[in-house]
């Protein structure tokens, strides 16, 4: 079959579909696995085994697609915001063997397992300091209050940043993605101009931190890039201000949204709180799996084709944009028998929500000792969990790759 339209039609970008993705997606699944878009000019995958295999074939399918975007971009456009997608085309996420190998050995130490083991004491006491004061000043928006400063904490802690500067990171974080992927819609000079102004400031304090870890290195990924490595090297200054970008933009804001949405996912199923409520220290990890399959941070992964092939009698051609959708993977009957129910037992839960192969996650014993914490955590500290009002309005951030809720308010009866 070559490359037609099919009957189903789905714009992953319209309102009723970022709020709730899963019925299209399920359709897509079932009746169109490989499905063209005229919409998105892309191809977009949802079945288990295609989304796993693809993310594992970089022979075929690179992840290089931030270059290509800033070659095809307008002269205008490319004076804006070139700069930025320059830096960009420098992240590992971004990157294909073996260039990718060189950037994920230079960040590898920051996550050393046994790194990442030793921060559980500094963790389990940062979600206690922030529970003690969600429920002292009487908070509601959990995402505010607690699962956004959390892991904006922790990947300071981890680039080599105060704690105290992370009220900066979120601002910075949105900065970078309006002038990389827009704003939506007609852009307007004020905020473009804002958005550069702010990234040029973080760029700076990137440089500041830089010169402080050299006068004093200490135990954090910036004094681990200064040092460099015997086998992959060392990163310009550039480059590293680059990594530390990308830890930034990633390394919390996904974290962040997948805290959230595992509180979303068991206050929406009231018999698997009380289940984790029963033992909380022994279900976690098992919540914190399922939660990742169920409502996942990341729906789509962008690919490109670098080599003709074919799937299910769909010729994919060299050039061709190709959507990877997890969020589909992980709802797949095939894989997970019930997909829809929600089991904090789930076994086994081999989901994709990390992605897979040479770019699975590299923070992901991170996130996951995060989210393990802060679940047990909640249910322990805040009996009587629940939702604010008996039916919450939810917003999800307007998104085609990225699940995100913009707020989460709770009650609770804890004193």
């Amino acid at each position: 079959m070559t490359r037609t339209e099919g009957e189903l039609s789905v714009d992953l970008l319209a309102p009723e579909v970022n709020e709730d993705p899963y019925p299209y997606l399920a359709a897509l699944r079932e009746q169109d696995p490989v499905h063209w878009s005229e919409r998105h000019r892309g191809w977009i995958i949802t079945r288990y085994d295609d989304c796993s295999a693809a993310l594992m074939d970089y022979k075929r399918l690179s992840s290089d697609r931030v270059r290509p975007l800033l070659e095809a971009m307008s002269a205008e456009r490319r004076a804006k915001a070139g700069p930025v997608y320059e830096m960009m085309t420098g992240w590992m996420v971004v990157s294909d063997p073996p260039e990718h190998r060189r950037l994920r050995g230079l960040a590898a130490s920051a996550f050393n397992p046994k790194r990442v083991a030793s921060m559980e004491a500094e963790i389990q006491g940062l979600v206690d300091e922030l529970l003690d004061a969600f429920i002292a000043e009487r908070h509601e928006d959990l995402i505010a209050h607690f699962t956004y400063p959390l892991p904006a904490t922790v990947i300071a802690r981890l680039i080599g940043a105060p704690a105290e500067d992370t009220s900066r990171f979120r601002d910075w974080s949105l900065a970078l993605a309006h002038v990389a992927f827009g704003a939506g819609g007609e852009e307007r000079e004020d905020r473009h101009e804002h958005a550069m102004h702010g990234l040029e400031q973080m760029l700076d304090y990137f440089g500041g931190l830089m010169e402080l870890r050299r006068e004093d290195p200490g135990e954090d990924m910036i004094s681990d890039l200064l040092k460099g490595d015997d086998k992959w090297g060392r990163l310009d200054d550039d480059e590293i201000k680059g990594m530390c970008a990308l830890m930034l933009f990633a390394g919390h804001e996904t974290t962040t949204s997948t805290i959230a949405s595992a509180v979303l996912t068991l206050l929406q199923h009231p018999d698997q709180l009380e289940l984790l409520r029963s033992d909380p220290d022994g279900l976690a990890g098992g919540a914190v799996e399922e939660a990742l399959r169920f409502e996942g941070a990341i729906k789509i992964l962008h690919r490109w084709t670098i080599a003709d092939f074919e799937l299910r009698g769909r010729a994919i051609r060299t050039g061709d944009r190709v959507y990877v959708a997890p969020a589909a993977a992980n709802r797949d009957p095939e894989k997970f028998p019930d997909p829809d129910r929600v089991d904090i037992t789930r076994t086994p839960n081999p989901h994709v929500a990390f992605g897979k192969g040479v770019h699975a996650c590299i923070g992901a014993q991170l996130a996951r000792l995060e989210m393990r914490l802060a679940l047990a955590s909640l249910v322990k500290r805040l009996p009587g969990l629940r939702f604010a009002e008996p039916e919450p309005e939810l917003r999800w951030a307007p998104s085609l790759a990225a699940r995100g809720l913009e707020e989460l308010r709770i009650a609770h009866d804890a004193q």
